[in-house]
């Protein structure tokens, strides 16, 4: 299959070396000349990997395109990448931040191809048994395939990924978040809109685990690998907990909130990020306001869950340590 220079654009930009080609593609291993071609070196990455970046470099630009024009949201062939982008989505084959060395990059272009999905959306009446939904965003199908536990009454919406072995008890999961493997939504808990959950997370009863769609270069919340989240815990506007973090019962995480770790002779304070494995639990400091001063809420480091490879005992040790409900 010949390509065009736009796809050796994107695998050299890419860094995967080679030269520009004009007609013709060469395997792994071939050699392959043709007179008057110049061919590119696929360096031992297979066909199928440079038809993914050349196909995700086109969607990303009709994205941008149509988020800047949005008269180009008549064109059926726009409509056809945006509903691709929640379908790999909603697949697991892209998602709207990813780690990136020791923090995360956010894929603005995803989550406009998010926000473009709606106005292409109408309303539709849904029903599921004695259940009736009225709503743009179709419900996400096909449990069993993916290997995921999904109790009556939770929710997924089409466009959020379920890795293999999550649970949800009577939940939701919003679309564009991604919830990794083995990861437990307990009841009434929420995952909104492009929250990134990691692997092993359990996130208990009733937490809120906030979304965010606009700004689109705002951060979604992010509760790293092995994480456990507290009954009504509230986490919202982007703020990151690294992984094995342990948060007590109904602490409260927004941008603003001080994080302070008070375990040592002076207070060290953070703003919307949990070091790994932190024991965290909800306090409350003074502020003077013209009425007089008040206590209003912080959150609290007071302990450091330990390194081990049972991270269940791990868990257990750090929680009756130090005294924390959950």
């Amino acid at each position: 299959m010949a390509m065009t220079g736009a796809f050796a654009t994107t695998a050299l930009a890419a860094g995967y070396g080679g030269e520009r080609f004009g007609g013709g593609l060469c395997r792994p291993s071939q050699e392959c000349v043709k007179r008057g071609e110049i061919i590119l070196s696929l360096s031992g990455h297979s066909l199928d990997h440079y038809f993914s970046l050349y196909r995700m470099d086109s969607l990303r630009q009709s994205i941008e395109s149509a988020w800047s024009d949005r008269s180009l949201l008549d064109d059926a062939a726009v409509r056809r990448d945006i509903d691709s982008v929640i379908s790999l989505l909603d697949n697991g084959r892209i998602r709207v931040a990813e780690p990136s060395g020791d923090g995360w990059r956010v894929n603005e272009w995803i989550k406009k191809a998010v926000i473009l999905y709606f106005p292409l959306r109408r309303m539709e009446t849904v029903e599921v048994g004695p259940f009736e939904f009225h709503d743009k965003i179709p419900l996400k199908k096909g449990f069993r395939q993916m290997g995921v536990r999904v109790v009556p009454h939770a929710i997924a919406r089409y466009g959020a990924h379920l890795a293999k072995d999550v649970v949800m008890m009577p939940s939701y999961v919003n679309i564009g978040a991604w919830v990794d493997e083995g990861t437990m939504v307990d009841t009434w808990a929420t995952v909104g809109s492009c929250a990134q959950i990691g692997k092993g997370v359990h996130l208990s009863g009733g937490v809120g685990i906030g979304g965010v769609l606009e700004p689109v270069q705002a951060a979604p919340v992010i509760i790293e690998d092995h994480c456990f989240i507290g009954s009504r815990c509230i986490v919202v506007e982007g703020v990151r907990v690294s992984r094995e973090a342990v948060l007590g019962a109904n602490v409260v995480l927004t941008a603003s909130t001080r994080i302070i770790d008070v375990r040592g002779k002076q207070p060290v304070e953070y703003q919307a990020f949990v070091p790994p494995r932190s024991v965290v639990i909800p306090g409350s400091m003074p502020k003077d306001f013209p009425a007089g001063r008040y206590q209003v809420p912080c959150a609290l480091i007071i302990g450091e869950r330990s390194e081990s490879t049972d991270r269940k005992t791990s868990l257990n040790e750090a929680l009756r340590q130090h005294q924390v409900a959950v």
